[in-house]
């Protein structure tokens, strides 16, 4: 499935669980969701525990409404009812036809089946723990995983040598190519479900668009998209720990100007 493909845009609801799941998710959830259409509501529902505290710099930082929910009584979890209520009247009035749960709480798989019955398509992205019942009660189920702790920092000899190789002059170099690892993922993302295993380069770059407003292919020194993901990359570990991927040579032929196979570097 590939619905960035399809004629009108999706309208998408993203509506996430505070209570339940980390806010590490919410950034890989915003990105795999970005390809089924535009997202037109963003809301984190939780306690104020949750939404004052560890989830606060998130739900600001991305644009997300809190949706603050008190508890009237000792474990009554009033925050679930509110995201189950808004995602019902969300459909009924048709501000969004695509939902995108974030959350590994089985309780909501019958507000799953209920919002498929209605004909909108649901996603869930929940970690590891999502039990099999809310898994198939979506269309699509994405699994988050924690990243893998990052590589020792450089000690500070090495880090000075580095410092003064930066420093010297380079005025006879060309300018070098870099090209986000965000880039590769979203090609790959994206597609995953396709039988030829290419991509069109407008819905590459209206996913894109969609992640990240501002990004553009000028920032990373090249003239446009297809120059972007023409150029193949040499990986080198400390460029994996920055995520961005040095290039040197454009090597990879394309088949045609307007699709882009997947980098398997």
């Amino acid at each position: 499935m590939n619905p960035s493909a399809s004629g009108s845009e999706t309208r998408v609801a993203v509506l996430v669980d505070c209570d339940n799941v980390t806010p590490e998710v919410l950034e890989y959830a915003l990105r795999v969701i970005a390809q089924f259409g535009r997202v037109v509501l963003r809301r984190g529902y939780g306690n104020h525990g949750t939404l004052a505290h560890k989830w606060q710099e998130a739900l600001v930082r991305l644009a997300f409404t809190p949706c603050l929910q008190y508890q009237y009584a000792a474990g009554k979890n009033t925050a679930d009812i509110a995201l189950a209520l808004d995602a019902i009247e969300a459909m009924f009035d048709r501000r969004a036809d695509t939902f995108c749960l974030v959350t590994s709480d089985s309780d909501f798989a019958y507000l799953c089946r209920k919002l498929r019955e209605r004909g909108a398509t649901v996603c869930i992205v929940g970690e590891a723990k999502t039990p099999d019942a809310l898994r198939n009660a979506s269309d699509q189920f994405f699994e988050w995983v924690k990243p893998e702790a990052p590589e020792p920092v450089i000690d500070l000899p090495e880090r000075a040598a580095v410092k003064a190789e930066a420093a010297k002059p380079e005025a006879s170099k060309p300018a070098v190519k870099r090209r986000p690892r965000f880039l590769v993922d979203a090609v790959s993302l994206l597609v995953s479900d396709t039988s030829e295993g290419k991509v069109d380069l407008g819905a590459l770059g209206q996913y894109l668009k969609r992640t990240d407003p501002a990004f553009s292919p000028k920032s990373y020194g090249h003239s446009g998209l297809l120059d972007m993901v023409r150029t193949y990359d040499l990986l080198t570990p400390r460029q994996e720990a920055e995520g961005l991927w040095s290039v040197s040579l454009v090597t990879q032929a394309m088949a045609g100007a307007e699709t882009v196979p997947p980098s398997h570097s």
